[in-house]
């Protein structure tokens, strides 16, 4: 008699032999129990995870002669002609070889006929994703409304491929991918029935190889009885395999923790004497680390399936827990970077000695902590190291602070002081010589002569006019057009001050001082994940200016004449008038902020409260958003309130809205005041000026 192969002696007859895949069984076990039968079943996963084997003991259950039930007897002659793949009533079509449509047509042909011995005409379709989009169309309708005696199994490793009209007809099944340890368990079982030699730790190789695939197991471990005479060693198995002793990746992770580099490449050299696969050797060093890791959070959880156990605990208390961590990610990095280098050898080594050459040092002199943080948290180290090391931080304030000096003794030298002090901020880079001096005065001398030629035309109107402030401060603004941040710092210094001394003392002073708050306020907006706050009055400016009720790029007359400008709904009354001035004490900013201004509020129930949010703010509405408008109500009034928002047009004023209407009445104002101003009416006559509306903006911002 020929010999059969595991996989198919070993192939289960019955629910109770299958291994694994018990949230499918379940299912079915009842189904057929309870006489709940569905006409169309898809079974999906990879391959060698049971897919046909359950369909073929599903088609056993409902033919079996003694009656359908989750358990077939196995010994009638339908059970015994479906084991044995020769029942008439049980269609096994390949997918990947019928194609075409007019083979499901011929398929279909024969639906209508009752079947010849069984109980149902079963159909079982493997590789149904195979099928053309012709096929699954003439599949359709018989597939959804078949006769009662068929039944159609379906089985894919790509459920992706098949069409949604056929995944809705079917009732789908996903099988899962084999742990190790259950096929280890398995061929435990197997082997020890089969009555051959084996090692535990050829198993578990045989488990890890076959990548969740029983079947593969079951191929796999006929060959390595082939290989090793009638044994299943794990010699014999490594060497059939390929694989890695472990005892060599050890050898390479004692030479790492010992900064030995003779060491290192000597067992490079060894292991390149076997040949191996240079990406499996790397995958295996990977999971040694993550085997110590884990054994450095919970001992416990470390198994022993390869027989390392004691090895892996040693590692755990011999190495660190941020050098695991180094070291495991480095190897990632070099297992996508592999294919790139010259050879897979060279690859390996570099990766080595990348590990090798950035490992904390353990010298005594130098401490692991001390170089620990840099490789870690680079973040927390740069404001540490920044007055030390930080040449471009700590260089805009050693010329600032003398700046200050001799600006004030001459009072000609007062305007450039603070135009030399902006430049040096944003310019840095471009200038070579501004971080090289170390020393404060000679900065000072580097840089003055370099601005004089730009600051220039500002002093001389200064001096020379008193009248002449305005203009000074507006070309301050328009002359650094490489750097709007510094300018627009420039502009609201400038223009409170009308005169000359106090302008000069907050320029150098001020301008340091806001920019630490800025970053401040973005660090800690951008946890939030939300644009950075202003002030309300701001807020308020900019949630109109983005709600479309004021267009930046159009002039002011346009702007006020635009009806949307204006709310379209009714004044605020009642529980509306109550949200308008409720909202801006809730403190709320941002995104958030912007859905409680486009708000109203049209209703409180007891400690339900329901707004009316605007359909053009939907988009950047959320459940997120709608949480921290409750929790800042719930702040403000001290107790539990449960808000509902509706979107839905509001019928009264929202905050946005009334921000927007004022801002239009403080702008018609400001129009109205430099069209009737004296002066203006008097340059327009006399020199034919132009008033830019675009320009005009009210003072109480």
């Amino acid at each position: 008699m020929s010999y059969q192969v595991l996989a198919r002696k070993w192939r289960p007859r019955s629910f109770r032999e299958m291994v694994g895949q018990t949230h499918v069984l379940k299912a079915l076990i009842n189904a057929l129990d309870n006489q709940r039968l569905h006409h169309a079943y898809l079974f999906t996963g990879t391959r060698g995870v049971g897919k046909t084997t359950i369909a073929r003991i599903l088609a056993k259950c409902l033919n079996c002669e003694m009656g359908i039930s989750s358990t077939p007897c196995g010994q009638c002659s339908v059970c015994r002609e479906i084991d044995e793949g020769r029942f008439v009533d049980l269609i096994e079509v390949d997918a990947a070889s019928r194609t075409k449509v007019e083979d499901t047509r011929e398929l279909l042909d024969n639906v209508q006929y009752a079947p010849s011995r069984g109980r149902y005409k079963v159909y079982l379709i493997d590789e149904v994703h195979m099928l053309s989009a012709h096929s699954f169309n003439a599949l359709l309708k018989t597939l959804e409304e078949p006769p009662p005696h068929v039944k159609f199994l379906l089985a894919t490793t790509d459920p992706q491929k098949l069409p949604v009209t056929i995944l809705s007809r079917c009732l789908q099944f996903s099988l899962k991918n084999m742990p190790p340890e259950r096929v280890v368990e398995h061929l435990t079982h197997v082997l020890g029935a089969e009555n051959v030699p084996f090692e535990a730790d050829a198993l578990w190789l045989l488990g890890r190889a076959a990548d969740g695939s029983m079947r593969d197991a079951l191929s796999l471990t006929d060959q390595a009885i082939a290989f090793g005479e009638g044994k299943v060693l794990a010699a014999d198995v490594r060497a059939m395999l390929g694989t890695l002793d472990h005892g060599q990746v050890y050898g390479v992770l004692h030479a790492l923790l010992q900064g030995d580099a003779r060491a290192l490449l000597e067992a490079v050299r060894h292991l390149a004497e076997q040949g191996p696969d240079w990406n499996g050797v790397l995958s295996e060093i990977l999971n040694v680390l993550h085997r110590v890791a884990i054994a450095q959070v919970l001992p416990d959880a470390v198994d022993n399936g390869q027989g390392d156990r004691d090895r892996v605990l040693a590692l755990a208390q011999a190495l660190p827990g941020e050098d695991v961590q180094f070291y495991y990610q480095m190897g990632l990095i070099g297992r996508r970077d592999l294919p790139l280098a010259p050879d897979p050898r060279s690859g390996f080594e570099m990766v080595l000695l990348r590990m090798l050459a950035f490992r904390p040092a353990d010298a005594e002199g130098v401490p692991r902590v001390v170089l620990k943080d840099p490789g870690i948290s680079q973040a927390t180290a740069d404001p540490q190291t920044n007055p030390v090391a930080g040449a471009a931080s700590s260089a805009p304030v050693a010329v600032a602070a003398p700046a200050a000096a001799p600006v004030q003794a001459p009072v000609p030298a007062v305007a450039p002081a603070p135009v030399v002090s902006q430049p040096l901020a944003a310019p840095a880079p471009a200038p070579a010589p501004a971080p090289a001096p170390a020393p404060a005065p000679v900065p000072d001398a580097v840089p003055m002569p370099t601005v004089e030629p730009i600051a220039d035309p500002v002093p001389e109107p200064v001096v020379e006019q008193a009248a002449s402030v305005v203009a000074a401060a507006a070309e301050v603004i328009d002359l650094p057009w490489e750097e709007p941040s510094a300018a627009v710092v420039a502009a609201p210094v400038a223009e409170p001050e009308p005169a000359a001394v106090p302008v000069v003392e907050p320029a150098p002073v001020a301008q340091p001082e806001p920019q630490p708050q800025p970053a401040a306020a973005v660090a800690q907006d951008d946890a939030d994940d939300e644009p950075p706050p202003g002030d309300y009055d701001d807020y308020f400016e900019a949630d109109a200016g983005s709600i479309a009720y004021l267009d930046d790029l159009g002039p002011a007359e346009e702007k006020t004449a635009e009806p949307e400008v204006l709310p379209a709904a009714q004044p605020a009354t009642g529980l509306a008038a109550e949200w308008l001035d409720l909202f801006p004490r809730l403190g709320l900013s941002g995104m958030t902020g912007n859905i409680g201004a486009n708000c109203t509020l049209v209703a409180v129930e007891g400690d339900v409260w329901r707004l009316h949010l605007d359909p053009a703010q939907s988009a950047l509405f959320n459940a997120t958003q709608q949480r921290r408008l409750n929790d800042a109500l719930n702040q403000y009034h001290g107790r539990n309130l449960t808000l509902e928002v509706e979107v839905r047009r509001p019928e009264q004023e929202t905050p946005a809205q009334a921000a927007a209407r004022k801002r239009a009445a403080r702008q018609r104002q400001a129009e109205e005041a430099i069209a009737s101003d004296p002066l203006v009416l008097k340059m327009i006559e006399q020199f034919g000026a132009q008033v830019r509306a675009d320009s005009i903006e009210p003072l109480d911002r």
